[in-house]
């Protein structure tokens, strides 16, 4: 279990260029995570086993999650289960918070 209270703690890490992640807190159950992207950044389609929700802070994305697609805007949320293909693209610069469940150990 950790927890972090400053989002200066947390170090950045790149996942894609582009694209880094900050890992915010966790607990036995779920994960907090921090994403900022660069505009044109592309996570190509992939799926875990983690319950994934988000909340897009600021910017716009467009999801594609199995044969779907939509625009995410600042304010708005989404829910993938487990197992599903989905995929992102950052039309502007993006801040997002996401929550999984259960911990990703990779992301700690």
């Amino acid at each position: 279990m950790q927890t972090r209270i400053s989002r200066t703690d947390a170090t950045p890490v790149e996942m894609l260029p582009g694209l880094i992640r900050r890992t915010l807190a966790w607990g036995e159950k779920a994960m907090i995570c921090e994403f900022t992207a660069e505009e044109g950044v592309i996570i190509p389609m992939h799926s875990h086993h983690h319950e994934q929700v988000g909340y897009v802070l600021e910017g716009r994305v467009q999801f594609t999650v199995e044969e779907e697609t939509f625009v995410a805007n600042s304010g708005d949320s989404y829910a993938l289960p487990g197992h599903t293909p989905h995929a992102a693209h950052f039309l502007v610069p993006t801040t997002l918070i996401e929550v999984f469940s259960p911990v990703r150990a990779e992301y700690q």
